[in-house]
C-alpha cells in the first residue's frame, strides 16, 4: 500500500521543466578590464594577446601612458573599469583622448561571484563580463558639459564653505550674549553685516549700531539696540568673530570668481538665440549668480525651465549642470527619472508588489528637484495642488519624491520636444481631478449593476 502511494503521488507532481539557457555571445571581442586603486591599477586583457594578460601598473602619469601604449599593442579598443572616488578621472581621460571606448561601470552591476576578492580577478572578472556585452557605462555629459558641472559643484562647496563661517559668527555672538539674531532675520544681510563690521571695528553703543537697521527691518532702533547689550565683550570672542568675518569674505570673492568662469563656459555652451519671455515676477533666488542667469539658461536650452513652479534659476542650473540640455543618451522620461532615482522601485514577487520604495541615489540633480518639490507646499498652481493631494496619500519624504518625479518628466519632455511649460492653475487640475474621480465611481458603480446620480445641489 505505502508503495501504490508513493507511486500515484510521484505521477501527480508535475515533472520540471528544463530551461533552455540562452548562449552568451561575445560583443566586444576587444575588450579590457581595469580595476582602480589609489596607488595601482590593475589591468586585464584577453589571454591571448598577451603571455601576461593581466598587469599592475602605478597610478603615476608615465604608468598612466604605459597602460595606453599596452593596450593598445594588445588591439583592445573598449575598456571598462570599476572604481571609488575619483581615482578613475585621470586614467579615464587619458584612455578617451587616445581613442577608447571607454566605460566606467558602476560596482553593483558587477557583483562578483564567491572566490573573487582579489584586484587581480576583479579586472579578470570586469574584462569577461565586458567582452560578453554584460556591462553598461555609467552616464558622463559631453566635455563642456562636465567643465560647467565641476565649477558648478565648486561654487556648491564654497557656499557650504561660506555658511559654515556664519555659523562661527552666531557662535562667537552667543558667547558674548549678543542677541542680534532674534531681532533681525539674517546676521550676513545688510543691516547684519554693517553692525557686525562696527562691533569689530570697536562701537559699542547700541543706539549707534541700531541706527545702521535698514527701513525693512520690522525690530525697533531700541530692539536692537537692547539685544546688543553684551554681558562681555571679551577679546578672544571678538577675534573669532572677526576672523569668521575675513573669512566669510575671503570666500565672497571666490564666488565672484567662480561666478565669473561659470558665465563664461556657458556662453560656449550656447545655441540658441533670443531670450526667454517674460514670466511671472519671482524674488531673486538666494546665494544666486549675480549675472542674468536665466537668459544664459535659455540661450542653452532653448526653454525657460523656470516656468515649472518650484524651479529657479539655480535649481535649472543645478540640473542642466549635471545632464546637459541634450537628452539623447536617454531615451525615455522614463529613463531620465530612473538614472535621477525618483522613479518608483520594482520589487516584484510572485505578482505581488513587494515594495515600491526608489532606490538610494546621491544624484545631485535629484537633490535640487527634491528641495523644489518641498518648496510647492504653498504654491497656488496645478503642481503644488498635485504635491498637496500627494501629502494627504502618504508620508512626507515620498509625496517630495512624486513630485520630484514629476518635476524631472516636465524637464525632459521641455527639453526633448522644445515647447514651453504652461500652468493651469489649482482649479484647473482640482477639476480633473474630481472628473477622474467621478469617472472611476461610476465604472465601479457599473459593475455592480448601480448607476451613479448627481444629487441637486441646495442653496
Amino acid at each position: 500500500m505505502e508503495q501504490a502511494m508513493i507511486q500515484r503521488n510521484r505521477s501527480v507532481i508535475p515533472k520540471p521543466v528544463k530551461a533552455r539557457a540562452a548562449a552568451l555571445t561575445i560583443t566586444h571581442p576587444n575588450a579590457a578590464g581595469i580595476d582602480i586603486g589609489s596607488a595601482a591599477h590593475f589591468v586585464a586583457v584577453p589571454p591571448d594577446r598577451d603571455d601576461e594578460p593581466v598587469r599592475e601598473f602605478p597610478s603615476f602619469t608615465v604608468d598612466l601612458n604605459a597602460i595606453a601604449d599596452w593596450l593598445m599593442a594588445c588591439r583592445v579598443d573598449t575598456v571598462a573599469m570599476e572604481s571609488t572616488g575619483v581615482y578613475w578621472i585621470p586614467l579615464f581621460e587619458l584612455l578617451e583622448s587616445r581613442g577608447f571606448t571607454v566605460l566606467l561601470v558602476n560596482a553593483r552591476h558587477v557583483k562578483n561571484v564567491s572566490g573573487r576578492k582579489s584586484d587581480v580577478l576583479d579586472c579578470q572578472w570586469l574584462q569577461q563580463l565586458m567582452t560578453y556585452g554584460l556591462l553598461s557605462g555609467a552616464f558622463r555629459p559631453t566635455e563642456q558639459v562636465c567643465v560647467l558641472r565641476s565649477l558648478w559643484r565648486q561654487r556648491a562647496m564654497l557656499l557650504r564653505s561660506q555658511g559654515r563661517d556664519v555659523q562661527h559668527m552666531q557662535k562667537a555672538l552667543t558667547q558674548m550674549n549678543v542677541q542680534l539674531a532674534n531681532v533681525i532675520a539674517d546676521v550676513v544681510g545688510e543691516t547684519g553685516q554693517k553692525i557686525l563690521r562696527a562691533i569689530v571695528a570697536g562701537e559699542r553703543d547700541g543706539q549707534v549700531l541700531g541706527a545702521m537697521k535698514n527701513v525693512r527691518v520690522k525690530a525697533s532702533v531700541e530692539e536692537i539696540a537692547k539685544s546688543l547689550q553684551g554681558s562681555n565683550w571679551r577679546a578672544e570672542h571678538l577675534f573669532a568673530l572677526k576672523q569668521a568675518l575675513d573669512a566669510f569674505d575671503f570666500i565672497g570673492t571666490q564666488l565672484a570668481e567662480c561666478d565669473t568662469q561659470i558665465e563664461q563656459q556657458m556662453q560656449t555652451l550656447q545655441v540658441h538665440d533670443g531670450e526667454p519671455a517674460k514670466g511671472k515676477k519671482r524674488g531673486r533666488a538666494r546665494n544666486a549668480p549675480k549675472f542674468d542667469l536665466r537668459t544664459q539658461l535659455f540661450k542653452m536650452c532653448g526653454v525657460d525651465l523656470t516656468r515649472i513652479d518650484g524651479i529657479d534659476v539655480t535649481t535649472a542650473l543645478a540640473v542642466i549642470s549635471e545632464t546637459g540640455a541634450d537628452m539623447s543618451r536617454f531615451p525615455s522620461d522614463k529613463h531620465f527619472a530612473s538614472w535621477m532615482g525618483l522613479c518608483p522601485g520594482t520589487k516584484i514577487t510572485g505578482g505581488k508588489v513587494m515594495s515600491g520604495k526608489t532606490k538610494r541615489c546621491a544624484n545631485r540633480a535629484a537633490q535640487a528637484l527634491r528641495l523644489a518639490a518641498a518648496a510647492l507646499r504653498t504654491s497656488q498652481s496645478a503642481l503644488g495642488a498635485y504635491f498637496r493631494r500627494m501629502c494627504a496619500r502618504m508620508d512626507k519624504p515620498k509625496a517630495v519624491a512624486a513630485a520630484a518625479h514629476k518635476l524631472a518628466r516636465l524637464i525632459y519632455t521641455m527639453l526633448t520636444k522644445g515647447e514651453e511649460y504652461t500652468d493651469q492653475g489649482q482649479a484647473y487640475y482640482e477639476e480633473r481631478y474630481r472628473e477622474r474621480v467621478l469617472r472611476q465611481l461610476s465604472q465601479r458603480a457599473s459593475k455592480l449593476g448601480m448607476q451613479l446620480v448627481a444629487m441637486p445641489q441646495t442653496a
